[in-house]
């Protein structure tokens, strides 16, 4: 006789008990799935977003400060870095490159940078990828202005757009820079990283929005014009923060070295990967608790999954009573109970994939987005896996407890009238 066959039909005859089931315990899988997925995508999406530079240089502050708001736009600087400084390191024989940057201005809640076609030349994300322009051309003028592929898509600028730079990084700028309006001149690739929502302009731009400014506030007074301004020496005086490359990595040290001890002005040099570990153990003890709670929540659905095992015994003594009729043994009914709840586990994972594949997909967009970071598909890593593979024994050997009590009910009271 195929017992599994018959515990099949027994599952059919009970489908609404068992489809709720099997809902129960395919949203506890695709829970657990999601947040481990979520945790490694984030990490990704960092990990992504710089490759290539050997060293962050900006004003003394926290490392961990250092690379979020000069790497990942986030949070802002503490003071700069004056021109005569960052050429001074610029010139010593051990750096092959530098990218110049210049944060503190914004459009319509994007950060606005200032920089030169190093930027284009040697900024890399990913793999080592360079970035690109898609559309248009690299910036060759004071106003001209290159912008992020998320920055073109969400405010629906097109080349030759003009844009209006405002004062600050909120959101809402109160104080804006509508005299000197930049001609949209490119788009960049779709990058996943911050680059997407940035928009690029010349350092020499930066300074010509603040010909009437000094200290953040603008001066009262007749403005001056943009004929003049450009007439000007555009020369910044000093940048944010500055991305290097050395010769050698082997001399990364020794020049992090010089430049934490740079007597000019109090410098800090980190390296983004050593800055990046900082984060992961910042933010380490929120993702473990994360986990934590969608195991409780797949060992829940287990519970649960056993409970309503339990509760259906009562409705299928009957059931139970023609299986010792026919023969079935001990042994035999524990196998069908737990060939009952090893289904809800096989079927409840195979589904909750499904589900989460799905919900990912939905998602992606909405997230990568908003909070700039890529949702992806594919399989567990190994570390899951070995829980998947736990989750799927457990499920079956607690079909064991009832398949015990099915055990118990005797044949008598199983072919009562009662029943």
């Amino acid at each position: 006789m195929n017992w599994t066959h018959l515990a099949l039909k027994s599952l059919w005859n009970r489908k609404t008990t068992a489809l709720l089931t099997l809902l129960m315990v395919s949203i506890s899988v695709c829970l657990l799935l999601s947040v481990d997925r979520i945790r490694s995508d984030t990490r990704n999406s960092f990990s992504n977003t710089l490759s290539g530079s050997d060293l962050l240089v900006g004003a003394r502050t926290g490392s961990l400060n250092l690379l979020l708001y000069s790497v990942f736009r986030m949070g802002n600087a503490t003071n700069n870095i004056s021109w005569l400084s960052y050429q001074e390191l610029k010139s010593h024989p051990d750096i092959a490159w530098t990218i110049p940057i210049s944060l503190g201005d914004s459009h319509r809640g994007y950060r606005v940078i200032g920089t030169n076609d190093d930027y284009l030349l040697h900024y890399q994300y990913g793999r080592q990828r360079a970035i690109e322009v898609q559309q248009g051309v690299w910036f060759n003028d004071v106003f001209e202005v290159v912008l992020g592929a998320e920055v073109a898509s969400q405010l629906d600028y097109n080349i030759g757009d003009n844009i209006v730079v405002g004062h600050g990084t909120g959101s809402t700028s109160f104080e804006k820079h509508d005299d000197r309006p930049f001609k949209v001149v490119g788009i960049l690739v779709p990058t996943g990283t911050p680059v997407d929502k940035s928009l690029h302009i010349p350092l020499e731009g930066i300074t010509a929005l603040h010909v009437d400014w000094q200290s953040g506030v603008k001066r009262q007074g007749k403005a001056t014009s943009v004929a003049d301004t450009l007439a000007m020496d555009l020369e910044p005086e000093a940048i944010t923060v500055f991305l290097l490359g050395m010769t050698s990595r082997l001399k990364v040290f020794s020049f992090q070295r010089l430049v934490n001890d740079f007597s000019s002005e109090p410098l800090l040099a980190v390296i983004p990967g050593a800055a990046l570990q900082e984060l992961w153990q910042l933010i380490a003890i929120a993702e473990n608790a994360l986990l934590a709670v969608s195991i409780m929540v797949i060992i829940t659905g287990l519970i649960g999954m056993v409970t309503v095992i339990i509760a259906t015994l009562n409705e299928r003594r009957r059931e139970i009573a023609i299986f010792r009729a026919l023969g079935a043994r001990r042994e035999t009914l524990l196998g069908l109970l737990m060939i009952e709840s090893g289904f809800y586990g096989v079927v409840g994972l195979i589904t909750g994939y499904i589900l989460h594949t799905v919900m990912m997909l939905l998602a992606n967009a909405y997230v990568q987005s908003h909070y700039g970071i890529a949702l992806t598909v594919g399989w567990p890593n190994e570390s899951m896996i070995y829980i998947l593979l736990g989750f799927l024994l457990t499920a079956t050997v607690l079909g064991v407890l009832p398949g015990y009590r099915a055990y118990r009910q005797s044949l008598s009271d199983g072919l009562s009238a009662n029943l």
